[in-house]
């Protein structure tokens, strides 16, 4: 069964399909909002469910899930019972110590991925790793949603779109500029700010001197 969408309606109990029509909740259907990942994966699991989403300029959020009340009651109590058992906080410290672990770990792979793809000149080692940290420490945060939090591509792939994306905010004038609302013109300003990051990148791959008042030291030093 295909996952069933809407937005907020216009008063509680009512939901808007995505064609902007606004229809009401089943009778005996009940809501609770997102928070609670094992009752969101069970309530979905269990049957049919309406997930509420909206969203706010290009991003999308979940506002929460509407489903039978009964179906929310009866997996809501079963996880009371569920975690008033002692072996399920013993569970859920070891499942937090491995993903402690598991985060360690890619925090540490991810920041040895963006030194490579500097591949600063020698005499810039010392600025490619502190780079390397700021970049890593800024975009693999658990839920952050960056370039580096997904699995679809490669992670040299990954640390080369996360340096760009760490350059445009940290040494270009983007987040203080003014873009004309016209379809692409973001794109064509994102992709005119990454050329001039690479060719930043290139003079500390292929040179020992600094450049004059350089943006990316003066963010690293900051």
């Amino acid at each position: 069964m295909p996952e069933m969408i809407f937005r907020p309606g216009p008063k509680v109990g009512m939901v808007r399909q995505q064609d902007g029509t606004v229809v009401p909740v089943p009778p005996g259907w009940d809501f609770f909002p997102p928070g609670d990942p094992a009752l969101t994966r069970r309530v979905k699991a269990a049957g049919e469910y309406w997930l509420l989403q909206e969203k706010r300029g290009r991003k999308v959020f979940s506002r929460g899930i509407w489903a039978p009340k009964e179906t929310i009651d009866s997996i809501r109590a079963a996880l009371v019972e569920e975690r008033a058992d002692p072996s399920y906080a013993k569970r859920q410290h070891a499942s937090a110590q491995r993903r402690e672990k598991e985060q360690t770990a890619y925090v540490e792979d991810f920041g040895a991925a963006v030194f490579n793809f500097l591949n600063f000149h020698p005499d810039h080692t010392e600025l490619a790793l502190r780079m390397a940290e700021a970049v890593a420490t800024h975009a693999t945060p658990v839920g952050s949603g960056t370039v580096a939090r997904t699995k679809r591509i490669p992670i040299e792939e990954r640390a080369e779109a996360a340096v760009i994306a760490w350059m445009r905010h940290q040494t270009t004038g983007y987040d203080s500029m003014s873009i004309a609302r016209i379809k692409g013109e973001r794109r064509e300003v994102r992709r005119a700010l990454a050329k001039r990051s690479h060719e930043l990148l290139e003079i500390y791959r292929s040179s020992n001197s600094t450049p004059h008042n350089c943006p990316l030291r003066a963010a690293l030093e900051s």
